[in-house]
């Protein structure tokens, strides 16, 4: 890992701080449109001003407030010299208009009494009572933020009250203009004047252009029509073009004929970012630039467009707007992914540039998960404490979370970043200097902005640098977290922060700076995602790797803290525990976990972390929307995600969005589509996960000479869910009892087996079982239920407390759970499994659900002379499933997947029944093949090691020897190649496509997990953990044939 980095350091900072991409004519990319200096919307004239202010002046006359003498001249200055259009004139009532001319005089009155002019604040607003829009007016200086008083809240009000909160069913417009005129004779003030109203949208459906494109007319609100001009309707038409063709914001420059005004437009998905407007203010200020006029409009398509009317500020030592416009223009892509950033504001200590800025918020998050280590009292006491041991292992466990608590809080790392802008700044150019895009044209445009800031900073080298922060900062708690900037700087591969559009920030990571006596396994690679509502990450073990991503909801604040500050360990506990189940197929364990802020859309989050993933994944080739990054990983990367916890229904879209993207994997890159429109294997429409445990409850009765049907079984997980119905259809045992999320279903005669099969056909939950068909022992509790008397005479208080511990109170000879939380066994309920004579209530337990019982209760319970099968071997079923949804994908040409993947008239393809065959044939073989190894290994120990261990050991020594052989050359021998690879391939794609085609579309990296993948479990199934090297060798012998 450490050669690109080491290569990266060496590069001049020519090469990379010139200005990225090449010209183009789209005004994306350094070079504006021009249009003639002609007003882009007309303000309507409001024919009845003239009867209105005669009305309005003897209104204000009657109310006595302003001197009678005064009255004429307070309103006809109000109506004609400050400069308001007549949009507020038609729009507001007169007693508003009277209100507003009398708190503008009490305000000039304010001012007199302190004999200061300068000291004149406007603030008028009226919000309609019926949310049909606002009006607010006040006094605001060109080319400042204010930071007090009226405007300093102004544009985030109407950000939060309605711009963010606009859907197509109901929206808001926004225009704004700053006043042509001044307050007063005295005082020279202008006016800033803000309207907002809800969109009135046709009743009339869409129409299309001929390019497919919404007809612009067809989706504009009423007034909106009414004043803009032939030529901002012609622009926004090709902004919403390009909006409805792109995932992230659309941004056009524009200059004006024979001026210096430059209008910036920008379009984007409705609700795709918060707190935009206001951010954007910020953002050319900080340019010494200030607005003429703004509009946001809002479209019933879902399209947001913002135009702002940009020029220099008078007299300022500012750049020229014609450099600074495209800097504004590039940072905001950054304000679109990070519009709420506590280290860009006017009151922001040191003040940063946006890019400064965002690179500080960024390294903020990363210190948030990373400085909050556990340190050398951990180290000792876990080298005292046997992990071994349960009571152990539970002690660390606690401690490691405490650990993460107390040390460094997201404030306190953000007041140290705050105390020092300098150090941040030398941070960001040590950053920049690597990953700042080259230029293939940089002679033919002017430097950026940022590039000749950059300039005027001398660059450090690391040692330099890390030399400088260890000399300014005293404090070792604040050297930690400034050390941890120079820690992500350092580990980042590529990232899409100066990509031209963006919908969040996206960082391939070298996890090389994760320390091993807390993550003791090294993971291959590591994303690292940061948006507007949310952070992420993805961590992998292999190169080829494939694994759920998790959306993990926090239900209140509290939730969300803990949530966010073990979001990591979660994680890379959950891609460890993948790459334990995913032994035996070509793809390494992998997740990816999503964390939303609370109230933030989880959908809008999966969308933006994709496509972030998505820009790293693929080179960009597209001047101005999509550019070639700085890469120092330099090799193409392969990520499959499935579906896990909130993401189910997201696969199909994650799909179609990698093929619009251009990805050639678009097919394979995720599983768990749809099996009619995109081809998808559902497991639990074909049982997939429930034929690998089935196998593990099949091997106990064969090995131990039992009859099913006598066997008596407890079942968690219902009838409802996939595992729970398919293990219901799938046996004929004797169940006596059954808890799933609707109640506790029981009967010591057994259940009746017809009506449990009819509510698994039916897929719904055990409260819908037939009372009826209950023996005189039998008993349903539904969760809702209370105070209810069991046949035994017992009462239930509580319904949803009595399922809760269902699953400890039941005697059979199996335990199947297929269902319920993780952990639902640990170290201080697990007593519970045995009565008072020790005897415990369950001889055999296969482990369906995931991480249902936790590492130490496995033991404990193996200890007592149970017979535990542990998930990652009994449930493996899914993640072959998967693996070979995958590899249809890799290895069928669109048309051919369309036509052989794809349902016709809502049904499959005879390719498709035989492929889905030979998925569950692989299932049943795998199974089968692990269940009698960790058997026969068990036997052979004559049971001195636990079946969990022996699982563990058979997938830590599969999983190293996979990867021995990935590295190895015995892959280079073609004969042992194709031989391994048509066994390992399914027989219909064989058949069907032929070995030479497949072998020319499957990717190297992934023949070669194939490749190694089927080798390593068809030896250690066949030989055993300790098969010798002899063994190898007559095995490797027969791999041709």
């Amino acid at each position: 890992m450490s050669s690109p980095l080491a290569d990266a350091s060496t590069r001049s900072a020519d090469s990379h701080l010139s200005i990225p991409g090449t010209p183009s004519r789209n005004g994306s990319d350094g070079v504006p449109h021009r249009i003639k200096n002609v007003p882009g919307y007309t303000t309507p004239v409001f024919k009845g001003k003239e009867e209105q202010r005669a009305l309005v002046q003897q209104e204000v006359a009657a109310k006595g407030f302003i001197p009678q003498e005064l009255v004429a001249n307070e309103v006809n200055w109000f109506y004609t010299n400050l400069g308001i259009d007549d949009t507020y004139f038609r729009n507001e009532s007169r007693d508003i208009i009277c209100d507003h001319i009398i708190a503008l005089f009490g305000a000039k009155v304010l001012a007199y009494t302190k004999h200061d002019p300068s000291k004149l604040v406007i603030d008028l607003e009226k919000i309609d009572e019926n949310g049909n829009g606002a009006t607010f007016i006040y006094t605001s200086p060109p080319g400042i933020t204010a930071t007090e008083g009226p405007g300093a809240s102004c544009e985030i009000r109407i950000d939060t009250l309605f711009l963010d909160n606009s859907t197509p069913g109901n929206a808001y417009r926004l225009e704004t203009y700053r006043s042509a005129g001044s307050i007063s004779s005295t005082a020279s003030q202008q006016l800033r004047c803000y309207f907002v109203n809800k969109c009135v949208f046709p009743d009339t459906p869409a129409k299309k252009n001929g390019d497919s494109s919404t007809e612009i007319r067809s989706v504009s609100d009423k007034s909106f029509l009414e004043k803009a001009s032939e030529n901002t309707l012609e622009i926004y038409q090709k902004v919403m073009c390009s909006v409805e063709q792109r995932y992230g914001p659309v941004m056009e420059v524009y200059e004006v004929e024979g001026t210096r005004e430059r209008r910036l437009v920008i379009g984007y998905k409705m609700g795709g970012t918060t707190k935009f407007f206001s951010a954007l203010s910020n953002l050319y200020h900080f340019y010494r630039l200030y607005s003429a006029r703004k509009y946001v409009e809002q479209f019933s398509n879902g399209v947001t467009i913002i135009s702002l009317y940009l020029n220099p500020v008078p007299n300022s030592a500012a750049p020229p707007i014609e450099h600074s416009i495209f800097q504004v223009m590039k940072e905001a892509s950054l304000l679109y992914c990070l519009p709420d950033n506590p280290f860009f504001l006017p009151e922001a200590p040191g003040t940063h540039a946006v890019q400064e800025a965002t690179y500080a918020y960024c390294g903020w998050i990363f210190a948030q998960h990373f400085c909050n280590r556990l340190g050398p009292a951990y180290l000792q006491l876990k080298n005292v404490l046997d992990e071994n041991d349960p009571a152990h292992a539970e002690v660390l466990n606690n401690i490691k979370k405490r650990f993460r608590e107390e040390t460094f809080t997201r404030e306190s790392i953000e007041k140290i970043i705050h105390a020092h802008p300098e150090l941040i700044r030398l941070l960001y150019v040590n950053f920049a200097m690597v990953h700042y895009p080259t230029s293939d044209n940089a002679g033919e445009l002017m430097p950026t902005l940022s590039y000749q800031r950059l300039q005027t900073v001398q660059p450090l080298s690391d040692e330099e640098l890390y030399d400088r922060i260890r000399r300014t900062v005293p404090n070792k708690h604040e050297l930690q977290v400034l050390e941890s900037f120079l820690i992500f700087n350092k580990h980042i591969l590529k990232t899409n922060f100066y990509q031209p559009t963006k919908v969040a920030l996206s960082f391939r990571l070298a996890p090389d700076f994760l320390p091993e006596v807390e993550y003791p396994k090294k993971p291959f690679g590591m994303f690292f995602v940061i948006g507007n509502e949310f952070r992420g990450f993805h961590i992998r073990f292999r190169d080829v790797a494939r694994g759920g991503i998790r959306i993990v909801m926090s239900r209140n604040k509290e939730t969300y803290s803990i949530n966010q500050r073990m979001l990591f360990d979660e994680n890379y506990n959950l891609a460890s525990t993948q790459s334990l189940k995913n032994k035996d197929i070509p793809e390494g364990g992998a997740k990816g976990t999503i964390l939303p802020s609370i109230g933030a859309t989880p959908r809008l989050c999966f969308e933006k972390y994709v496509d972030a993933i998505v820009d790293l994944l693929i080179p960009g080739k597209t001047p101005g929307i999509k550019e070639t990054l700085v890469d120092l990983y330099r090799k193409p990367e392969l990520l499959f995600f499935g579906p896990d916890e909130g993401t189910a229904e997201m696969m199909d879209w994650a799909a179609l969005h990698a093929r619009e993207r251009g990805a050639e994997t678009w097919k394979s890159f995720t599983t768990g589509k749809s099996a009619e429109t995109l081809g998808g294997v559902p497991h639990d429409t074909y049982g997939m996960t429930s034929l690998s445990i089935r196998q593990y409850v099949l091997g106990i009765y064969k090995q131990l000479g039992l009859k099913e049907k006598e066997i008596t079984k407890v079942q968690t997980g219902g009838p409802d869910g996939d595992l729970g119905s398919n293990e219901i259809l799938l046996s004929s045992d004797k169940t006596v009892a059954i808890i799933d999320g609707s109640g506790v279903l029981a009967d010591p005669a057994g259940l009746d087996r017809e009506e449990l099969i009819r509510l698994a056909k039916l897929r719904v939950p055990v409260a819908h079982f037939n009372r009826s068909k209950l023996s005189k022992e039998g008993y349903l509790v539904k969760v809702e239920e209370q105070d209810t008397k069991l046949p035994s005479g017992e009462i239930v208080l509580d319904g949803t407390d009595f399922r809760n511990g269902a699953h400890l109170r039941f005697k059979a000879d199996l335990f199947v759970p297929c269902g319920g939380r993780p952990e639902a066994v640990n170290i201080s309920n697990m007593a519970a499994l045995f009565d008072s004579e020790g005897k415990p209530h369950f001889k055999y337990i296969v482990e369906g659900a995931n991480l249902f019982l936790t590492q130490q209760a496995r033991l404990f319970l193996e200890k007592r002379k149970i017979v535990v099968f542990k998930d990652s071997s009994t449930n493996k079923g899914g993640v072959t499933s998967s693996s070979l949804e995958v590899l249809a994908g890799l290895a069928l040409s669109t048309q051919e997947y369309v036509d052989l993947m794809i349902f016709k008239d809502g049904k499959p393809s005879e390719f498709y029944k035989n492929y889905v065959k030979d998925i569950q044939e692989k299932i049943t073989e795998n199974a089968a093949a692990e269940f009698n190894c960790i058997w026969k290994e068990y036997s052979r120990l004559q049971g001195a090691k636990p079946r969990t261990n022996i699982s563990d050991e058979l997938s830590s020594t599969l999983n190293s020897l996979q990867a021995e052989l990935e590295s190895s050359d015995l892959f280079d021998d073609v004969p042992s190649r194709n031989g391994v690879l048509k066994r390992a391939i399914p027989k219909t794609l064989v058949d069907r496509i032929g070995l030479e085609t497949l072998l020319t579309r499957l990717p190297e990296t992934y023949q070669r997990a194939l490749f190694s993948s089927w080798v390593a479990s068809h030896f250690i199934y066949k030989y055993g953990v300790n098969g010798s090297s002899v063994d190898f060798f007559h095995f490797a012998r027969d791999l041709s044939k």
